[in-house]
């Protein structure tokens, strides 16, 4: 018969044998964290989750890295979260389109607020109407005079069908009575390079991957679509001040698959807002020509997300867009 000291050492092993599966749920991170972004490299939120991730890994004592799943205007990011085991190691680093835009427009898209759990908002942005420097127009008057002078001939591509940069478009279409015709892409990178090649006249690009070649001479812009302008882009208007009533504005965020334990999700938010502290992330926002969250509370970005989501679905209806 075991001794006492026997029996001890016995139940103390049967409880530890119990205690590591508990553990190793609410442990963070266990591993490199990989932060899934829904398009191609060279894009907006590409760049934008390569910055943070760099912050990110000294912080949490892992490599944090970044997983381009371009398809489906970012859906194909959507579904590899989704289907991700619940421990925080998985994240989607998303740009807003993907979780409260696609489930309207696309057809067979998973239910986002169900599928995911919102963690923080990382950024939020306008876009720039960027055209091919050979483009005859320096204003948006002049792009709409051109596009009602040959209707149908001018073209505008964007990261996919559904993105905020095809509703920027299409408003831009409605809003001033022309004919333009979308091409989607896989991303704002490819997206904005074929304008650059001059094989597309327009884009309604995300300011990071656009900033650059702008200042470079590769594009030009003729608005920005939000209230201001952009410190980035002091001397663009925005397409109100040309008279163009369209606003759009956009946002990136975390999110983490649905059922990821609470004590986990805590601990992925208080990482982030601690990098989205570093004067790093800060300067990283300057040059982009991106804007901080005024809330950066879990409990605000999901609230946040439930009614931007009511907000599009509502919007969708009217502009008729659907999956193409």
């Amino acid at each position: 018969m075991p001794s006492i000291a026997r029996r001890r050492a016995l139940a103390a092993g049967a409880s530890a044998l119990l205690l590591p599966s508990v553990a190793r749920a609410q442990a963070w991170p266990s591993g490199p964290v990989t932060l899934v972004v829904g398009y191609a490299a060279g894009g907006g939120s590409d760049i934008n989750a390569r910055e943070l991730a760099q912050i990110l890994s000294p912080l949490i004592g892992q490599q944090a890295i970044v997983d381009n799943k371009g398809g489906a205007a970012g859906s194909l990011g959507v579904r590899t979260v989704a289907s991700a085991k619940p421990d925080g190691q998985t994240l989607f680093y998303a740009v807003g389109t993907n979780v409260v835009i696609n489930p309207h427009v696309q057809k067979g898209m998973i239910d986002t607020i169900a599928a995911l759990a919102p963690i923080c908002q990382t950024t939020s942005y306008q876009y720039v109407l960027a055209v091919n420097p050979k483009v005859p127009a320096n204003t948006a008057a002049e792009l709409v005079a051109l596009a009602k002078k040959e209707p149908d001939k001018l073209t505008f591509s964007s990261s996919g069908v559904g993105g905020n940069n095809h509703l920027a478009g299409a408003l831009f279409a409605q809003a001033t009575g022309i004919q333009i015709t979308h091409v989607p892409y896989k991303g704002t990178g490819p997206a904005l390079a074929d304008v650059i090649a001059g094989q597309i006249t327009m884009n309604f690009s995300s300011l990071p991957p656009a900033v650059g070649q702008i200042k470079a001479g590769n594009l030009k812009a003729l608005a920005v679509t939000g209230e201001k302008r952009v410190s980035a882009l002091p001397d663009v208007p925005t397409l109100k001040e040309q008279g163009i009533d369209v606003v759009v504005t956009g946002w990136h965020g975390l999110f983490a698959p649905a059922k990821t334990p609470a004590e986990v999700l805590d601990k992925v938010e208080a990482a982030v807002k601690q990098a989205m502290k570093d004067a790093k992330w800060e300067a990283a926002l300057a040059k982009d020509g991106l804007e901080p969250p005024t809330d950066r509370s879990r409990a605000h970005f999901a609230r946040f997300v439930a009614d931007e989501h009511a907000f599009w679905g509502r919007k969708l209806k009217e502009l008729k867009i659907e999956m193409e």
